[in-house]
């Protein structure tokens, strides 16, 4: 077996330093792929796998593509979760002394793409870490395309962690092995966001992971970032920095501050919530449209819309931040002009942000110079028009927008209006602005005239009329003449090539002139380039600057795509305040009601902390439960982002988190049935809702038999009603009729119902209006024939639904009503939920001792065995088959067998 080349012993060396990438390995034009890469690259990229004798004894599989097509290659892989790395010629080929010298300058994986091809405008593409440590969990995350860099800590918590991912949703994370080996977690990055996780280093230390950081930010300390005690979260930050340094071998100046936050400062939204919410893609198919981003974005930037994701994934807390947004939008619609006139000038406002990072990175051409110039032009423009504004929001980002003359100016000078892609090839620099470049081209040009005259000239000195002046790369300059006029060729003509029909000639003057005009081209070009990359890293040292102004005109396009957007759709300003009160008049679903062909029919809201905090809501399916719901908890949201709001009039009790448990499903991969997920989801309202949270509860109960159901569905209510840390405002949607009687039982609960109507033409009309009062049925036949069941079954449903409610003469709410009137039932004090003497006379339906309860029994049967057992029994750590079981065995009791 012979030994490898020297080119494949190259390769091979390099390739070990990067087993788990594809490795694009450059000769010449092409970047090559060998062995199991070619292999990977071919399948993956439909491209011919080829094979080569390159020493060893065997052919070896090879791939390759083109160098000035490779972004969109290996944009291609990255999607696809493979990380490239880029094998760079560090040499010039024709000036290297033996093998040309090779190594990698940068490794791209899903976390740390810069190719426009491969990132979305209007998403951001975060790398983030989540590392256990000292019973903490540091979460950070970069975006290496516009520098942003943000790191929190949390309690170690599995819900928590998952919230934040879930948030972000990064396209890549690190984990520590604590967090990796968690199923939840694990499953739900890589099942549910589709993310490729990495390990944390086992040796990773914090006292590495500080000097990372400071040694980044050339600091003495993590003070100025408010960090600086916040063990987990440093751990986190070094963990990204320290991937950063490993795979992208170059500057990273642009990410040059650490946004330290706090989960407290933004109401929480678990990803149950976002998910149901449908805040920035749809459950069915994962699109923008549907959403409410789709219905809030009128954003005219890439910047923009990246801003305002951000904003709806993360609501305020702060009621100062809330009126400040709330007062420049107001403004903003008020000043209709200004507004149209600001919208039209961001439309000529690149994506500044990414334009920096490629500046910074040393990756970005000329065309990206002039397309960061031909967007700082505008800014003069922009603070003018600020000027017209009073608002303390609209005043402060008119402070801060820094005009950028200076670059401005910069590359005005130097760069040309419309330049070329390539580096490499000339054209980029402006006439005027280097002595010596100007130099070099005006004797490329001079000779360039006298080879134009030439040909004249030489055709009158020789008499042949068919002589022709050319140039090739390998050649140069020629004089070419036909062999039929050989005879007349001068003596002082040199033969440097023959062709077919005709002669090629040099002289001692031409080439002469050539070596002028080639080398005055040559060293023209070179000068280019070394002048071009001189502006663009004085542009790169002003980072800072360029960053804050574009931070400022995100935000102007945010607020003035939330004003355009409260104008076409008749959205009112919202009150929001301390208080526990959500009144709202007339709200709508924001998008729903973009997507009907018909008017959307608006609803009423009223929920407080006390004798109004919980709704029971009965009535159809398909009647609107859910949209309305859906549309009380979107209203709170926009309102709390600064966000004009779909009503008459809104007044918000400011909401710490948003819990919703609308529809369930299996989940395989963990094994749990629908009723399972259901109750996880439950739970988890249960244990973290506070009296200032707004929970949104349908169906609840709905995945089990309709007892059980019943009886969860009842004591939940009960339970999130009288405990004092939860008496969250809540809307409770059902179909199990017989929970409205709480209303009776329970101060805070109030029950309303979707109007419906009947008649002889039509049958049930569904109005879309939630009135007061219980729905007196469910009308599911009916809703079966509007889904087009055979008439034969709706018949036969009619007829045995008709046997059972005369089998059933007394329904199970009379039932409950005569079994709490007729038992003795414990009860505790509660001071503050005491029934007025006007709403017992209204009421007459329980006796005096029952105004307060803490409980009632559903069926009063608190001494038989089988509710001990019930009540003694683990549900959360019972598997479907061992409830099945246990149901059995407690049936068989309870009948007495």
């Amino acid at each position: 077996m012979g030994e490898m080349t020297p080119m494949m012993q190259q390769y091979t060396a390099i390739k070990r330093k990067y087993m788990d990438c594809l490795l694009f390995f450059r000769m010449g034009d092409f970047y090559e792929m060998f062995g199991k890469d070619a292999e990977i690259a071919s399948r993956e990229l439909e491209i011919a796998l080829t094979s080569r004798n390159k020493g060893g004894g065997k052919k070896i599989p090879m791939a390759g593509v083109p160098c000035h097509s490779a972004d969109t290659y290996i944009a291609q892989l990255v999607k696809k979760g493979y990380r490239v790395a880029i094998c760079e010629q560090l040499e010039d080929p024709s000036e290297a002394k033996g093998l040309v010298r090779r190594d990698v300058v940068r490794v791209i994986t899903p976390g740390t793409v810069l190719d426009n091809m491969t990132l979305e405008d209007d998403k951001n593409n975060y790398l983030g870490a989540a590392v256990l440590y000292q019973e903490r969990v540091g979460f950070a995350y970069v975006d290496i395309s516009t520098g942003e860099f943000a790191v929190t800590e949390l309690e170690w918590e599995e819900g928590k962690v998952i919230d934040e991912l879930s948030r972000v949703q990064p396209a890549e994370v690190i984990l520590s092995s604590e967090l990796k080996n968690n199923p939840r977690i694990y499953t739900f990055l890589v099942d549910q966001l589709g993310v490729v996780v990495n390990s944390l280093k086992e040796n990773f230390h914090f006292k590495q992971a500080y000097q990372l950081l400071i040694d980044h930010f050339r600091t003495n300390s993590l003070h100025g970032f408010g960090c600086e005690k916040q063990k987990a979260g440093i751990m986190a930050a070094g963990a990204i920095m320290e991937f950063l340094n490993e795979t992208q071998k170059r500057n990273l100046t642009h990410i040059n501050y650490l946004k330290t936050y706090s989960t407290q400062e933004y109401m929480v939204l678990d990803a149950a919530t976002r998910r149901n919410l449908e805040l920035t893609a749809t459950i069915r198919d994962g699109k923008r449209r549907g959403s409410l981003l789709g219905v809030l974005d009128r954003t005219v930037t890439a910047m923009g819309g990246r801003k305002l994701k951000q904003w709806i994934h993360q609501p305020l807390l702060d009621l100062k931040m809330i009126e400040e947004r709330l007062d420049a939008v107001d403004e903003f619609i008020n000043h209709l002009y200004e507004l149209e006139n600001l919208r039209e000038i961001l439309k000529n406002v690149y994506d500044i942000e990414r334009l920096l990072g490629k500046i910074v990175y040393g990756s970005a051409n000329a065309r990206d110079l002039a397309a960061l110039k031909s967007s700082l032009i505008h800014l003069p423009q922009i603070k003018e028009l600020l000027k017209n504004f009073t608002s303390s929001r609209l005043k402060s980002l008119e402070s801060q927008l820094d005009l950028l003359s200076d670059i401005t100016e910069l590359i005005e000078t130097a760069i040309v209006d419309d330049p070329p892609t390539g580096l490499k090839d000339g054209g980029l620099i402006k006439k005027g602005f280097n002595e010596e470049l100007d130099q070099l081209r005006e004797a490329a040009a001079n000779g360039k005239d006298w080879i134009a005259l030439l040909e004249h000239k030489e055709r009158e000195r020789t008499g042949i009329k068919s002589l022709k002046v050319g140039f090739n790369k390998v050649f140069g300059y020629y004089l070419e003449v036909t062999k039929a006029n050989l005879d007349m060729v001068p003596d002082d003509y040199i033969r440097k090539q023959t062709l077919a029909n005709s002669e090629r000639f040099i002289t001692p003057e031409l080439k002469e002139k050539e070596s002028q005009i080639l080398g005055a081209e040559e060293k023209s070009v070179a000068l280019e380039y070394e002048l071009f990359v001189e502006v663009r890293n004085q542009v790169a040292k002003e980072v800072k600057r360029i960053q804050q102004s574009a931070d400022v005109l995100a935000e102007l396009d945010v607020l003035a795509s939330l004003a355009k957007v409260a104008i076409e759709n008749n959205y009112c300003r919202p009150t929001v305040d301390l208080e526990d009160e959500i009144l709202i008049i007339k709200g709508r679903h924001p998008v729903v009601e973009e997507m009907l062909d018909e008017p959307f029919v608006p609803n009423d809201t009223y929920l407080n902390g006390d004798t109004a905090r919980f709704s029971i809501i009965t009535g159809p399916n398909m009647s609107g439960k859910s949209t309305y719901m859906r549309q009380v908890a979107l209203i709170v949201l926009m309102a709390q982002i600064g966000s004009f709001v779909p009503a008459e009039k809104a007044k918000i009790g400011l909401v710490d988190r948003i819990f919703t448990r609308v529809g369930a499903s299996d989940d395989l991969t963990t094994g749990q049935s629908t009723f399972m997920v259901e109750m996880n989801e439950v739970a988890n309202i249960i244990h973290h809702a506070t009296r200032k949270s707004l929970i949104i509860l349908d169906e609840v109960g709905r995945g089990t038999s309709t007892y059980d159901g019943l009886s969860i569905a009842w004591a939940v209510i009960e339970y999130i009603h009288n405990r004092e840390r939860i008496g969250a405002r809540t809307l409770f949607a059902t179909h199990y009729h017989e929970l409205t009687v709480l209303e009776d039982y329970l101060e805070g609960v109030r029950n309303y119902n979707v109007a419906v109507e009947e008649n002889d033409e039509e049958g049930v009309v569904f109005r879309h209006e939630i009135v007061p009062g219980a729905a007196d049925q469910s009308y599911g036949i009916e809703v079966a024939r509007l889904a087009g069941l055979p008439q034969e079954i709706l018949k036969r449903a009619k007829e045995i639904l008709n046997h059972l409610e005369t089998e059933n003469d007394h329904s199970l709410v009379e039932s409950k009503k005569e079994v709490a009137a007729s038992k003795e039932v414990v009860l505790e004090e509660h001071s503050d939920k005491a029934i007025t003497e006007e709403r017992k006379e209204e009421r007459n339906v329980i006796k005096p001792e029952l105004r307060q309860p803490e409980q009632i029994s559903l069926f009063a049967m608190e001494e038989h065995p089988v509710i001990k057992k019930l009540k003694d029994l683990d549900i959360m750590n019972v598997t479907p088959l061992d409830a099945i079981n246990i149901l059995y065995q407690l049936k068989k009791e309870a009948e007495g067998k």
